[in-house]
Protein backbone atom coordinates (compact mmCIF):
# COMPACT_ATOMS: atom_id res chain seq x y z
CA UNK A 1 0.00 0.00 0.00
CA UNK A 2 1.28 3.68 -1.32
CA UNK A 3 0.67 5.21 1.92
CA UNK A 4 2.82 2.50 4.04
CA UNK A 5 5.44 2.67 1.60
CA UNK A 6 5.72 6.50 2.42
CA UNK A 7 5.31 6.31 6.11
CA UNK A 8 7.80 3.36 6.52
CA UNK A 9 10.44 5.29 4.36
CA UNK A 10 10.09 8.36 6.04
CA UNK A 11 10.47 6.38 9.76
CA UNK A 12 13.80 6.37 8.52
CA UNK A 13 14.31 10.13 7.56
CA UNK A 14 15.20 12.72 9.73
CA UNK A 15 12.92 15.95 10.75
CA UNK A 16 9.69 16.55 9.80
CA UNK A 17 7.54 15.77 6.62
CA UNK A 18 3.75 16.22 5.37
CA UNK A 19 2.53 14.77 1.87
CA UNK A 20 -0.39 14.94 0.22
CA UNK A 21 -1.38 12.93 -2.86
CA UNK A 22 -4.32 13.22 -4.79
CA UNK A 23 -5.50 11.59 -8.43
CA UNK A 24 -7.42 13.92 -10.21
CA UNK A 25 -9.28 11.39 -12.04
CA UNK A 26 -10.47 9.28 -9.32
CA UNK A 27 -10.18 8.74 -4.95
CA UNK A 28 -7.16 7.66 -4.94
CA UNK A 29 -5.20 9.93 -2.07
CA UNK A 30 -2.53 9.50 0.27
CA UNK A 31 -2.78 11.82 3.64
CA UNK A 32 0.16 12.45 5.93
CA UNK A 33 -0.01 15.41 8.56
CA UNK A 34 -2.11 16.86 5.88
CA UNK A 35 -2.79 20.36 7.79
CA UNK A 36 0.70 20.58 9.56
CA UNK A 37 1.47 24.27 9.24
CA UNK A 38 5.05 24.84 7.88
CA UNK A 39 7.30 27.86 6.58
CA UNK A 40 6.39 28.38 3.24
CA UNK A 41 9.57 29.72 2.04
CA UNK A 42 8.64 30.12 -1.87
CA UNK A 43 5.57 28.16 -2.56
CA UNK A 44 3.69 31.45 -0.84
CA UNK A 45 4.32 32.84 -4.37
CA UNK A 46 1.79 30.56 -6.23
CA UNK A 47 -0.76 32.46 -3.79
CA UNK A 48 1.07 36.20 -5.26
CA UNK A 49 0.31 35.18 -8.50
CA UNK A 50 -3.27 34.35 -7.43
CA UNK A 51 -4.14 37.56 -6.58
CA UNK A 52 -2.56 38.81 -9.61
CA UNK A 53 -4.69 37.52 -11.86
CA UNK A 54 -7.25 38.65 -9.89
CA UNK A 55 -6.58 42.44 -9.41
CA UNK A 56 -6.68 41.85 -13.51
CA UNK A 57 -9.74 40.04 -14.05
CA UNK A 58 -11.60 42.84 -12.20
CA UNK A 59 -9.87 45.81 -13.86
CA UNK A 60 -7.18 47.11 -11.22
CA UNK A 61 -4.42 46.36 -13.44
CA UNK A 62 -2.99 45.03 -16.57
CA UNK A 63 -0.77 42.40 -17.04
CA UNK A 64 0.39 44.18 -19.57
CA UNK A 65 1.37 47.15 -17.25
CA UNK A 66 5.02 47.59 -16.59
CA UNK A 67 7.49 47.47 -13.39
CA UNK A 68 11.06 49.32 -14.11
CA UNK A 69 13.72 47.60 -11.82
CA UNK A 70 15.72 49.92 -9.64
CA UNK A 71 18.57 49.34 -7.76
CA UNK A 72 16.61 50.18 -4.65
CA UNK A 73 14.26 46.87 -5.20
CA UNK A 74 16.83 44.46 -5.78
CA UNK A 75 17.10 41.66 -3.12
CA UNK A 76 19.08 38.29 -2.14
CA UNK A 77 18.52 34.85 -2.95
CA UNK A 78 17.11 33.08 -5.99
CA UNK A 79 16.16 35.13 -8.81
CA UNK A 80 18.31 37.21 -11.69
CA UNK A 81 16.31 40.76 -11.77
CA UNK A 82 18.68 41.48 -8.94
CA UNK A 83 21.78 40.46 -11.38
CA UNK A 84 20.72 42.91 -14.53
CA UNK A 85 21.00 47.30 -14.48
CA UNK A 86 18.61 49.36 -12.99
CA UNK A 87 16.21 50.39 -16.04
CA UNK A 88 14.77 48.05 -17.85
CA UNK A 89 11.01 47.29 -17.29
CA UNK A 90 8.69 44.13 -17.56
CA UNK A 91 5.34 43.23 -17.86
CA UNK A 92 3.67 42.17 -14.90
CA UNK A 93 2.99 39.30 -16.35
CA UNK A 94 6.98 39.06 -16.67
CA UNK A 95 7.21 39.29 -13.51
CA UNK A 96 5.29 36.97 -12.61
CA UNK A 97 7.02 34.39 -14.73
CA UNK A 98 10.30 35.22 -13.46
CA UNK A 99 8.63 34.91 -9.59
CA UNK A 100 7.46 31.39 -10.60
CA UNK A 101 9.65 29.55 -12.78
CA UNK A 102 13.24 30.86 -11.42
CA UNK A 103 11.90 32.02 -8.16
CA UNK A 104 13.09 35.15 -8.64
CA UNK A 105 13.29 37.30 -5.09
CA UNK A 106 13.15 40.65 -6.44
CA UNK A 107 10.26 39.89 -8.47
CA UNK A 108 8.48 39.16 -5.92
CA UNK A 109 8.90 42.10 -3.22
CA UNK A 110 7.84 44.17 -6.38
CA UNK A 111 4.11 42.03 -6.85
CA UNK A 112 3.54 42.31 -3.26
CA UNK A 113 4.59 45.80 -3.15
CA UNK A 114 1.77 46.35 -6.52
CA UNK A 115 -0.73 43.95 -5.17
CA UNK A 116 -0.54 44.80 -1.23
CA UNK A 117 0.23 42.31 1.23
CA UNK A 118 -3.29 42.49 2.63
CA UNK A 119 -5.03 41.97 -0.82
CA UNK A 120 -2.67 38.98 -0.92
CA UNK A 121 -4.26 37.64 2.41
CA UNK A 122 -7.82 37.80 1.26
CA UNK A 123 -7.37 36.58 -1.48
CA UNK A 124 -5.78 33.18 -0.16
CA UNK A 125 -9.29 33.77 2.49
CA UNK A 126 -11.75 33.41 -0.35
CA UNK A 127 -9.39 30.46 -2.08
CA UNK A 128 -10.36 28.34 1.30
CA UNK A 129 -7.15 28.37 2.52
CA UNK A 130 -6.48 27.60 6.33
CA UNK A 131 -2.81 27.75 7.13
CA UNK A 132 -1.48 30.16 4.24
CA UNK A 133 -0.32 33.26 4.98
CA UNK A 134 1.82 36.36 3.42
CA UNK A 135 3.38 38.23 6.42
CA UNK A 136 6.57 39.38 5.12
CA UNK A 137 8.53 40.18 2.01
CA UNK A 138 11.03 37.91 0.47
CA UNK A 139 14.58 37.68 2.12
CA UNK A 140 13.39 39.94 5.04
CA UNK A 141 14.95 38.15 7.88
CA UNK A 142 14.31 41.57 10.26
CA UNK A 143 10.53 40.22 9.91
CA UNK A 144 11.20 37.03 11.19
CA UNK A 145 12.91 37.90 14.09
CA UNK A 146 10.09 40.09 14.74
CA UNK A 147 7.99 36.71 14.67
CA UNK A 148 6.40 37.68 10.90
CA UNK A 149 7.06 34.82 8.38
CA UNK A 150 5.21 33.02 5.70
CA UNK A 151 3.17 30.04 6.36
CA UNK A 152 1.62 26.91 4.46
CA UNK A 153 0.12 23.53 4.66
CA UNK A 154 0.23 20.69 2.25
CA UNK A 155 -3.40 20.75 2.09
CA UNK A 156 -3.20 24.02 1.19
CA UNK A 157 -0.63 23.80 -1.25
CA UNK A 158 -2.50 20.60 -2.63
CA UNK A 159 -5.62 22.65 -3.02
CA UNK A 160 -4.38 25.66 -5.18
CA UNK A 161 -3.24 23.46 -6.96
CA UNK A 162 -6.34 21.51 -7.88
CA UNK A 163 -8.38 24.79 -8.27
CA UNK A 164 -5.43 25.82 -11.36
CA UNK A 165 -5.64 22.35 -12.79
CA UNK A 166 -9.51 22.64 -12.77
CA UNK A 167 -9.74 26.07 -14.13
CA UNK A 168 -11.70 27.48 -10.80
CA UNK A 169 -8.73 29.85 -9.78
CA UNK A 170 -9.77 32.93 -10.43
CA UNK A 171 -11.36 31.45 -13.27
CA UNK A 172 -10.74 29.69 -16.43
CA UNK A 173 -8.84 31.93 -18.50
CA UNK A 174 -6.36 32.94 -15.34
CA UNK A 175 -6.21 29.67 -14.25
CA UNK A 176 -4.98 28.17 -17.62
CA UNK A 177 -2.21 31.18 -17.56
CA UNK A 178 -1.28 30.06 -14.47
CA UNK A 179 -1.20 26.83 -15.19
CA UNK A 180 1.47 27.20 -18.40
CA UNK A 181 3.31 28.86 -16.48
CA UNK A 182 4.11 26.07 -13.57
CA UNK A 183 4.77 23.95 -16.44
CA UNK A 184 7.92 26.31 -17.16
CA UNK A 185 9.78 25.77 -13.85
CA UNK A 186 13.12 25.96 -14.03
CA UNK A 187 13.91 25.06 -10.14
CA UNK A 188 14.45 20.96 -10.49
CA UNK A 189 16.26 18.48 -8.69
CA UNK A 190 12.99 17.68 -6.18
CA UNK A 191 9.66 16.16 -7.62
CA UNK A 192 11.06 15.49 -10.80
CA UNK A 193 14.63 13.89 -8.92
CA UNK A 194 13.76 10.17 -10.08
CA UNK A 195 11.47 10.40 -12.63
CA UNK A 196 11.57 10.00 -16.09
CA UNK A 197 12.95 13.15 -18.00
CA UNK A 198 10.08 13.18 -20.44
CA UNK A 199 7.51 13.35 -17.71
CA UNK A 200 5.74 16.95 -17.65
CA UNK A 201 5.64 18.51 -14.04
CA UNK A 202 3.81 21.74 -13.17
CA UNK A 203 5.01 22.91 -9.58
CA UNK A 204 6.55 24.79 -7.21
CA UNK A 205 9.23 24.47 -4.65
CA UNK A 206 10.25 26.41 -1.54
CA UNK A 207 13.25 26.20 0.01
CA UNK A 208 15.13 27.44 3.61
CA UNK A 209 18.01 26.76 5.52
CA UNK A 210 16.94 23.16 6.58
CA UNK A 211 13.75 23.20 5.06
CA UNK A 212 12.59 22.00 1.10
CA UNK A 213 9.15 21.51 0.14
CA UNK A 214 7.84 20.93 -3.79
CA UNK A 215 4.27 20.74 -4.55
CA UNK A 216 3.04 19.56 -8.70
CA UNK A 217 0.72 18.71 -10.96
CA UNK A 218 2.13 15.42 -12.70
CA UNK A 219 0.86 14.38 -15.76
CA UNK A 220 0.93 10.81 -15.87
CA UNK A 221 -1.23 10.02 -19.36
CA UNK A 222 -4.54 10.11 -19.03
CA UNK A 223 -4.30 9.84 -15.04
CA UNK A 224 -2.69 12.72 -13.23
CA UNK A 225 -2.15 13.78 -9.94
CA UNK A 226 -1.09 16.23 -7.16
CA UNK A 227 1.75 15.67 -5.16
CA UNK A 228 3.16 18.01 -2.61
CA UNK A 229 5.83 17.05 -0.02
CA UNK A 230 6.78 19.70 2.62
CA UNK A 231 9.63 18.91 4.92
CA UNK A 232 11.39 21.02 7.61
CA UNK A 233 14.60 20.24 10.18
CA UNK A 234 15.79 17.91 7.51
CA UNK A 235 19.52 17.09 8.25
CA UNK A 236 20.65 18.98 4.83
CA UNK A 237 18.72 20.12 2.21
CA UNK A 238 20.45 17.81 0.43
CA UNK A 239 18.40 15.47 2.59
CA UNK A 240 15.31 17.30 2.26
CA UNK A 241 15.71 17.24 -1.95
CA UNK A 242 16.54 13.54 -1.74
CA UNK A 243 12.91 12.97 0.53
CA UNK A 244 10.85 14.54 -1.72
CA UNK A 245 12.39 12.57 -5.01
CA UNK A 246 11.99 9.32 -3.23
CA UNK A 247 8.30 9.96 -2.47
CA UNK A 248 7.97 11.15 -5.45
CA UNK A 249 9.19 8.36 -7.19
CA UNK A 250 7.28 5.78 -5.15
CA UNK A 251 3.93 7.78 -6.24
CA UNK A 252 4.86 7.72 -9.42
CA UNK A 253 5.85 3.96 -9.50
CA UNK A 254 2.66 3.14 -7.86
CA UNK A 255 0.52 5.41 -10.07
CA UNK A 256 2.03 4.40 -13.85
CA UNK A 257 1.16 0.30 -12.63
CA UNK A 258 -2.27 1.32 -12.45
CA UNK A 259 -3.02 3.16 -15.12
Amino acid sequence: MLEEKIRTFLGNQEGSTSVVVKSLVDDRQVLIDPERVFPSASTIKLMIMSELFRQAKEGMLSLTDTIELTDAVKTGGDGILKELNAGHTFSLEEICTLMIIVSDNTATNLLIDRLGMANVNQQIARMGLKSASLQRKMMDSEAVRMGRNNYISAADFAAILESIYRGMNVDQEASAKMLEILKRQQVRGRLDLYLPEEVLIAHKTGDLDFLEHDGGIIYLGDSPYIVCVLTEKVATNKDGREIIGHISKMVYDEFAQMK
